[in-house]
């Protein structure tokens, strides 16, 4: 069960909360994006006051019942090099959740073999709950408090929130929580991503990892249109998916395929697999082979994502460099699916993987480690992870750009795949 929540304001990016307002006074609702598009524009750091042209009663009505930004920066983490930039965001209630900055040079991967085009760009990885009750026995993020949704505008402020620190170009909703479990704030918070008076982002550029809920990856082609589509799978048989993901109990894994192959069938899409892996448990050469088997009639690019310690997970160990190689030669050899291996740093301080949530309670600064956030972020985009410093205070812009080295081994880079989150 999802816990309910009293909030005294409104986002102003709360779209539907804010067209109601102006309905049930009797005021145009073209004005609302306006305000929007004013929120946006002064990324949350305006007033209300400063929108010229608003029917005089509609600023009062503003004031009492909505905020340009209702969430607030209160820890900010960037890597020495720049590269990488953890958000921990403080909702109006007191609860917290983290957003991840990824910044790259395009320029430096290839596709099809030629060089890139491109400059530097920026990658969010966004949460859409605080906790998450899909339970996989690898994440942290599991062991927080009963989980609770976020409403489309802290999403959507997590993005503003982030455009103060860095050009955003990509979103992928790889945070805390499990996004279908949330499905109608994120299907409203994407809407205002993409459209012209909000962010104006492509759909192109926007993914939502999945950990399987069927009945929401067989909507969404039409819940989301041009919005790329990843799954957590984590295992290739239903008997080791349970052990490691126990909602697989509720959606067994033939189901998810075949709702991965209804909306492939529907969309013409891509789907992106993300595959962590656990040393002796699910990273074995014959479990690569079923796992190729599964695939291979399949459009999708595999993420294979090294294992890192957490504090409260602590029966699972990473696999060897030698085993996550192994595997990979098997689905790329034998099977000709393209994959990718993202290579850890920063594991002594707790930088690499995702390993900062958000304890249970009210939040604050007090963090376990958890899986979910830069690894999503680190795996879709194909390149290495950082260590990270305490470095900028809230309000501060990214660190300086430096060199930042594209993985893939010997095989080429999947820096490419940045087109589609």
């Amino acid at each position: 069960m999802v816990a309910r929540r009293v909030l005294t304001l409104l986002s102003a990016l709360d779209e539907a909360s804010l067209t109601s307002l102006l309905q049930q006074h009797g005021v145009k609702e073209s004005h609302g994006r306006t305000i929007i598009s004013h929120v946006i524009r002064t990324r949350g750091l305006g007033s209300f006051t400063d929108i010229p042209k608003l029917p005089q009663p509609l600023y009062s009505l503003l004031e009492d019942s909505f905020a340009a930004c209702s969430s607030e920066v209160v820890d900010e983490q960037t890597s020495q090099d720049g590269d990488t930039t953890k958000l921990l965001i403080r909702l109006q209630d007191g609860l917290t959740v983290e957003a991840v900055i990824m910044r790259y040079d395009a320029s430096e991967g290839r596709y099809n073999g030629y060089q890139r085009p491109g400059g530097e760009r920026a990658t969010l990885c966004v949460s859409s709950q605080v906790g998450c009750a899909m339970g996989c026995s690898f994440c942290a993020t599991g062991t927080m408090s009963r989980p609770t949704s976020l409403t489309a505008g802290e999403i959507l402020e997590q993005l503003l929130l982030a455009s103060q620190r860095a050009p955003i170009r990509n979103v992928v909703f790889m945070g805390m929580g499990e996004p279908f479990n949330n499905h109608a704030a994120v299907k409203a918070a994407v809407e205002l991503m993409v459209a012209p008076y909000g962010f104006h982002l492509s759909p192109n550029h926007i993914t939502v990892s999945t950990v399987g809920v069927v009945p929401r990856i067989r909507s969404f082609a039409s819940a989301f249109p041009s919005v790329n589509l990843a799954l957590s799978l984590h295992a290739p048989s239903q008997a080791l998916r349970i052990s490691i993901v126990p909602s697989a109990r509720a959606y067994p894994l033939e189901k998810v395929m075949q709702a991965i192959d209804e909306y492939q069938r529907d969309s013409g899409r891509r789907v992106f697999i993300e595959y962590i892996l656990l040393g002796g448990v699910n990273d074995g050469i014959n479990i690569a082979h079923e796992l190729g088997t599964l695939l291979q009639s399949r459009d999708v690019v595999v993420n294979l994502i090294p294992y890192n310690h957490t504090d409260v997970v602590a029966q699972y160990r990473p696999s060897t460099p030698e085993a996550a190689e192994g595997f990979q030669k098997v689905l790329r050899g034998s099977y000709g699916l393209r994959t990718t291996i993202r290579r850890e740093k920063g594991n002594d301080i707790a930088g690499a993987c995702g390993q900062l949530a958000v304890k249970a309670g009210t939040g604050g600064d007090s963090r376990v480690l958890s899986e979910g956030i830069k690894e999503g972020v680190d795996a879709l985009m194909g390149v290495e992870g950082d260590s990270l410093s305490n470095g900028k205070t809230c309000g501060s812009r990214g660190g300086v750009r430096a060199e930042k080295k594209a993985c893939g081994g010997a095989n080429g880079t999947l820096l490419d795949i940045e087109d589609i989150g």
